[in-house]
Order: structure tokens, then sequence, then C-alpha cells
């Protein structure tokens, strides 16, 4: 029998996505009677159109898109989420501080670089963080919505205090820059958010959709069960082969960075989570109050993967 064709269009591609990149190379997908296909639209905002068009089953990004469309312009439902946790990083120099010394109070007074031209995401999760640590995102200094490569050469070149960019970025960055150091990583202590998640406008949802949802859920919930289970060493190579212009050293350790920290837990997005990111959505103006949980979510295709999902190895699928 032919797979059936489902297609995500992403906001970008990501080391916290590594799930669903691990799932579709060792034939998670395909056991599921599904042939998963990947694009990345520039702008990312296209994925918007994708869907519209038809031409996407399934858009993966933050949560904060749906809330912002819903009961304004349309409605989108989120069936599942890949991260658990924002995968940032702030960059310092090394000259200036003691990483071990560090706290977030300590950016108050300073001068932040951070990306905004992706989405607002990134300066919405680091305002909800200062304000949980007791600190007015008015003491800060931004320079905001200018894309993260520019940020980072002028941050190299002496810009801003701190640099705000994804984890896999910033120690590439550090990597290369010995006078740098990476002061917090999200991952480790900026706690639980549904951070990435697969949406679909609420109108298209039939029974025969849900039903691909819950196939697909229970494939990228193998593939976070098989990156659970293997240290990153031992597949470094297909790190290198996914993320080739990062040094594969750097994907290796921050692949178990996130293994140990909560990024990747199961397909269903955590309520708890859910209810954290929607007051930093709100304190950021993008909707007027939190939304429910049933606002946004269906976790129906989670839930019922989770009772049928079978574990990778018992299922025969290949392995690196």
């Amino acid at each position: 029998m032919p797979l059936e064709r489902f297609h995500i269009t992403a906001t970008g591609h990501s080391l916290n996505y590594l799930p669903e990149y691990i799932a579709r190379r060792h034939g998670f997908f395909a056991a599921q009677g599904l042939a998963v296909s990947v694009s990345v639209p520039s702008p990312w905002d296209l994925v918007l159109s994708d869907l519209a068009g038809g031409t996407a089953d399934a858009a993966l990004g933050g949560v904060w898109v749906p809330s912002m469309y819903h009961a304004r312009v349309r409605k989108y439902t989120a069936f599942a989420q890949v991260a658990n946790r924002a995968p940032l990083a702030l960059v310092g120099r090394s000259g200036a501080l003691e990483k071990e010394n560090w706290r977030v109070r300590d950016v108050a007074g300073r001068t932040v670089l951070m990306k905004g031209s992706n989405g607002a995401s990134v300066g919405l999760f680091f305002k909800m963080l200062l304000r949980e640590n007791g600190i007015d995102p008015k003491a800060v200094n931004y320079v905001q919505d200018l894309d993260g490569v520019m940020l980072g050469e002028l941050f190299v070149g002496g810009l801003g205090d701190y640099l705000l960019v994804d984890n896999l970025s910033a120690r590439a960055l550090v990597e290369r820059n010995p006078g740098l150091v990476v002061v917090f990583e999200t991952a480790v202590h900026g706690g639980d958010v549904p951070w990435s998640v697969y949406y679909r406008e609420t109108l298209t949802i039939t029974p025969e959709v849900l039903d691909a949802h819950e196939r697909f859920c229970v494939a990228l919930g193998q593939g976070m069960d098989w990156v659970l289970q293997h240290d990153a060493e031992a597949f470094r190579d297909e790190l290198a082969e996914i993320f080739p212009k990062v040094p594969v050293q750097v994907a290796v350790d921050l692949t178990n960075v996130f293994r140990n920290n909560n990024m990747w837990t199961s397909p269903t997005v955590d309520r708890k989570g859910y209810g954290r990111w929607q007051k930093g959505i709100a304190d950021g103006h993008l909707v007027k109050e939190p939304l429910t949980y049933e606002d946004i979510v269906d976790n129906r295709p989670a839930t019922a993967a989770q009772e049928r999902q079978v574990s990778p190895c018992l299922a025969g699928a290949k392995t690196p």
C-alpha cells in the first residue's frame, strides 16, 4: 500500500526538532503509513500560506502563532509538541564576567542583542524569564528585529553586553571565539514550555486527518524514545549529516544536554508548561488574556498514540 503524504512546513531547521528528523530517517513514520516531508519557507510566516493553500498538512513552530490568531483571523489547533523547552542560550564576554557567579538579574542595565527576524518567541520568552526573576523587562536595553547571523557578527565585533540566540548557534559561536562564554542555557535553567508544536487550521480537521495525526504522534514518540535511549556520541555521524554547518562535537554535546534536561518528553502538549507560556504570551500583549488549553490544543491524537505506541526496537526499525 502506498504511503500517505504528510508534508510539514516548518519555521526552521533546529536541533530541538531532532526526534522528528530521527523518526523520518529511521523509518518510524513510514511504519505508520506516512510519507513525511519537510520544507522551510522564507520568510518563515509563509507556513501559514502553505496551510491555507493546502500544500502542507501541518505547520511546525511556536504556539504563540495559533494563540495570536485565535478569535481574530482564523483558528488553528495544535495536536502535538516536539520541544518541551526553549532551545536558547545567552552569550556574554568572558573578560567581563564569571560564568559560575552569573545570575539572570545581571542583565539589568545591560544591552542584550536578540534575534527577532524569525518571530516573536525569543523576545517573549526572555522577557517572561526576566519577570519571573523579579526584573522589569524595561530595565534592560534591547537590540532586536534583526537576523541572528548579523547580530552574532555585531556582538563579536563589540556591540552589546549579551547575545541571545538559539543554543546550537551560541555554542558554535563560543567555539570559534574564545573571548565569549555561554552564561545561561534555557534548556537547563529556563523551565518547561511547549516551545515547538505542530498545528493545522481547525476547520480542515476531519476524522481522516485525526487518524493521520495519531499515527504521526506514534512515530514522533518513537523518535523521542530513540533519542533518549541513545547517547549522542553513538549517532554523531547522523548529527553531522543533519547539521553539517555546525562542529559535530558541539552538536553531540548539546544533544546530550537536551536529552538530560527535559527537552523531549512526549508528543502531548504539557498542560502546566502551556499555562506558563500563555501567561508569557499575554504579558507580551499578543493575547488579551491567557487562552485555555482547549482553546488551542487537541490532545486526543497524542493521547491515543501513547496508548498504542510500540518501541522502535520491538518494531524492527533500523538503527544507525
